[in-house]
């Protein structure tokens, strides 16, 4: 892995000397802009309109507009000074619950791994991050940005993921066309618990797979050997049904017809029968033979006996 960045961790006089490491890969397949007429890619430039020159790296700075077409400008000096102070530091500031912070808060990932000789340090704060079950808010500078982090534990390493500042996150407030409170049916929600219930099963993170980045790529190679390709028309549209219909389809989609009425219990099973109820259904077994060789015989003989009296007379 390469690292990211390097320092310490610090909770109150102790720091924990580590090395950090991206937790995570963007796998996204990356594509170029071609011109359709000559199949080049399109190369950007960072290009000056007022002075209509191409500009080098050397000769750009920051600059921060605070009125149209009105810049304060600032030196890669400048900047880096702002964050010297806690650049090469992950200062704790607190110790919280994991189940207190909403997936909102979250950015991105990165592994924590002791360097230097500071294994033993790193091992005590680990452990004693397990055993009390918190996680630790932080601030530490990233490229020259300052941000807010979380340390916690994932198996036998420290993790910390930067996280949002609470005035980064929009107020749901402002989220338009959310339903006002109304009354639910309490049918339609007795289903969509019960659908809820036949749909929950542990967290398998490696069931989940990018089904559109697996297409492409089968794409991808289908063109460069050449293949004819044809895509598949879409699905069409299903038809717009009511919600109680839906619901119940969705659950005999999972698991089959499911009884919705809590009165109705399934049928008891049957026990195995005795030894006397297996001995007593054998016998009637043997017995049936001779009332079902009684039952034909008598109408024999009722007919023998009116045949007789007919030719006698």
């Amino acid at each position: 892995m390469h690292t990211v960045w390097k320092g310490a961790i610090s909770f109150g006089l102790v720091h924990v000397p580590v090395k950090m490491f991206s937790a995570t890969e963007d796998k996204d397949i990356s594509m170029k802009y071609i011109h359709k007429v000559c199949g080049s890619p399109i190369s950007y430039v960072r290009r000056c309109p007022t002075c209509d020159v191409d500009v080098n790296w050397e000769e750009i700075s920051r600059g921060y507009e605070y009125e149209k077409g009105k810049y304060v400008l600032f030196t890669k000096e400048e900047l880096e000074q702002l964050s010297a102070q806690t650049q090469k530091t992950i200062t704790i500031l607190d110790f919280v619950d994991l189940t207190e912070i909403d997936p909102i808060y979250f950015q991105k990932t990165y592994y924590l791994s002791p360097d230097q000789a500071g294994g033993n340090a790193y091992r005590l704060l680990l452990e004693a991050m397990r055993d009390s079950g918190k996680i630790g808010i932080a601030k530490l500078a990233i490229r020259s940005k300052g941000s807010l982090a979380a340390i916690r534990v994932m198996e036998d390493c420290l993790v910390i993921e930067t996280i949002f500042y609470p005035d980064e996150i929009r107020p749901v407030s402002q989220v338009p066309n959310l339903p006002q409170a109304a009354n639910v049916n309490d049918k339609e929600l007795m289903m969509a618990k019960l659908l809820i219930e036949q749909l929950s099963t542990p967290f398998e993170p490696e069931k989940y797979t990018d089904d559109y980045r697996e297409n492409l790529l089968t794409l991808i190679q289908q063109k460069i050997a050449g293949e004819e390709i044809s895509l598949a028309p879409a699905k069409p549209e299903a038809n717009v049904i009511d919600l109680m219909s839906a619901l119940q389809a969705s659950i005999e989609a999972v698991k089959g017809p499911i009884v919705t009425d809590p009165g109705e219990t399934k049928p008891k099973p049957k026990r195995a029968p005795s030894r006397k109820r297996k001995e007593a259904a054998a016998e009637t077994e043997e017995a049936k033979p001779a009332a079902v060789t009684e039952t034909v015989t008598k109408p024999k003989r009722k007919t023998t006996s009116k045949t007789s009296k007919k030719t006698i007379s």
